[in-house]
């Protein structure tokens, strides 16, 4: 009987080692006992490592944190299948997983512990994105053919710690590539910082990049460290470096040629370890022909340069982008609100967005501050877009004609649902995608009279 437990053993072992999916189990005290080699192949981890430890520490999953499905399946005696979550890998790579879970008994049905299967799901998830035709990096999101482009060099980017060059106009999302750069750097792990060299006058700018020690200048009592120095081992990013003048040029291109600064008042220089990233909004190639932007700082910085296109390019990504934004307010607000109506989609669909995605997210928080729950309506936009103006272009007259134009939709509107809901205060708000109390001041505000008796408590003929 004992040769036949052995058999039966190696035999369960050849098979869990064979398989593709990673399995392991875990102790009463959540300690790892098995680790097979898919599980090795995954985690980047050996199983000589992995043995002894708690599984949080192995798996760093965002499920440790919260709802673990062994520790269900450990509390409630019940299996779990195709539980999606996500670990960190040895390579500190964020892999999708698909978890199954059971308990581990032993011949006698005592329970020994838990068991655990979990697949690499890496690949469903790259061809799922692609399928719904969304791509996401970082905190960017996209499914236009030429952010696409973008999207594929740049974790090739990022990891060359070359210096890159970042231009599009305003609001296009260059803070955001920055900091996508950053995460998928090598440096990731080390800080991020980033500053406005169009917002400071040259001295500021200096004491702010490279620090200062006392006495350097009047009120300078102590020694301040430099964004230089505490962004050591990271990245910096220099937004709007377009604005910068010719003499702080010459300085920091013999920063970026020495790999060094010297702190305001020092004789001593620094190593400047740090990735450098510039954005700006302008032609920096047509301000070298002018002369307003020195040509070898411009080939300094331009070792790679991102383009980012406006949101007038891509407009296949205005729905995308203002779905998200309505996610995010909805949870910043508490709001309901499921949407954009299809009328209210095509007035930003025709819409040009000088103010790109930034614009974009303005309006949508503009809609959610009128609009509550069910799906934001033509109504809920900005009154510029109802004429088809943009915001920088309206005269007083024109702001004027736009409030009349809206308050008369808008009374036309909540005077029709009242009489389809045959007065119901609470039905027509409903309806409208509002709050009770938001109608009737809104009601009031339009001078609209109401019957006496609201339609809850009308009777029935």
């Amino acid at each position: 009987m004992k040769k036949e437990n052995n058999v039966s053993g190696n035999v369960t072992e050849t098979i869990l080692e064979s398989i593709s999916d990673g399995v392991f189990t875990v102790n009463h005290e959540w300690r790892i006992m098995s680790f097979n080699r898919a599980a090795e192949e995954i985690t980047g981890i050996s199983r000589e490592e992995a043995i002894g430890r708690y599984c949080w520490e192995v798996f760093r999953s965002n499920m440790c944190e919260g709802d673990c499905a062994l520790k269900r399946t450990m509390k409630e005696g019940k299996a779990f299948v195709s539980t999606s979550t996500y670990i960190i890998n040895s390579e500190k790579k964020r892999i999708p997983i698909g978890v199954s879970t059971a308990l581990l008994r032993d011949e006698q049905g005592k329970t020994l512990g838990g068991v655990e299967t979990f697949r690499d799901n890496t690949l469903v998830e790259e061809l799922r994105k692609e399928l719904s035709g969304n791509f996401k990096l970082g905190d960017m999101v996209s499914s236009s053919a030429l952010m696409k482009k973008i999207f594929a060099t740049l974790p090739l980017i990022a990891e060359s710690d070359s210096t890159v060059l970042i231009e599009g106009e305003t609001g296009t999302g260059k803070e955001m590539m920055a900091r996508a750069l950053h995460e998928y750097s090598l440096r990731r792990e080390k800080p991020y910082l980033a500053i406005n060299c169009g917002a400071l006058p040259d001295t500021l700018l200096e004491s702010e990049l490279f620090g200062y020690k006392a006495g350097a200048f009047t009120h300078a009592v102590k020694d301040k460290e430099g964004i230089f120095s505490a962004a050591a081992g990271g990245t910096i990013l220099l937004d709007e470096l377009g604005e910068t003048s010719p003499a702080f040029q010459v300085k920091l291109l013999r920063v970026l040629e020495e790999k060094a600064f010297q702190p305001l008042g020092s004789v001593k220089k620094q190593p400047a370890d740090v990735r450098i990233l510039a954005a700006t909004n302008r032609d920096l190639t047509e301000l070298v022909k002018t002369g307003a932007f020195r040509q070898d700082l411009f080939y300094r910085v331009n070792i790679v340069r991102i383009a980012l296109p406006p949101l007038r390019k891509r407009k296949e990504d205005i729905p995308l982008l203002a779905q998200c934004f309505v996610d995010k307010m909805n949870r910043l607000r508490s709001k309901a609100v499921s949407g954009l109506s299809e009328q209210a989609l095509e007035l930003l669909m025709y819409h040009d967005f000088p103010g790109n995605i930034r614009e974009l997210e303005n309006i949508i928080e503009h809609a959610l501050i009128l609009c509550s729950q069910g799906a934001v309506e033509r109504e809920h936009l900005p009154a510029y877009l109802l004429q088809g103006k943009n915001p920088t272009s309206q005269t007083d007259a024109d702001a004027s004609s736009m409030q009349s134009a809206v308050a008369t939709t808008e009374l036309e509107l909540i005077e029709a649902a009242l009489k389809r809901n045959n007065y119901n205060r609470t039905a027509a708000a409903k309806e409208l995608g509002m709050h009770k109390s938001t109608l009737f001041r809104k009601v009031k505000k339009l001078g609209l009279e109401l019957p006496q008796v609201d339609g809850r408590y009308a009777r029935k003929s």
